[in-house]
């Protein structure tokens, strides 16, 4: 079993804008009788405008690569292991206050 690190101690932050850096990863898979693909979302347990689904997100440390840090989120957030491709993007969100 996989134990969730606690405390921002560790946090890696953006020197451009202060925020903290987050790696998520989009989970699928291609089904072998049909070749179709299948994405995997989990839900968000807010309610109200937060809610809905996701992709597994989390903080990426500064002992980790941003490709090290996903693998772990998708296994902690929706219990799936896998590999991981190519970085698909960067993306910027304002601070929620």
């Amino acid at each position: 079993m996989m134990v969730a690190r606690q405390g921002r101690e560790l946090q890696r932050y953006s020197a451009s804008t202060g925020g903290c850096i987050v790696v998520g990863c989009i989970p699928y898979r291609v089904r072998e009788d049909n070749n179709e693909v299948e994405v995997l979302v989990i839900c968000s347990r807010k309610k109200g405008a937060s809610a809905g689904v996701l992709f597994p997100k989390g903080g990426c440390e500064l002992d980790e690569s941003m490709d090290k840090a996903a693998r772990p989120e998708a296994l902690e957030e929706a219990g799936v292991r896998g590999e991981t491709g190519p970085s698909l993007g960067r993306w910027g969100y304002p601070r929620r206050s």
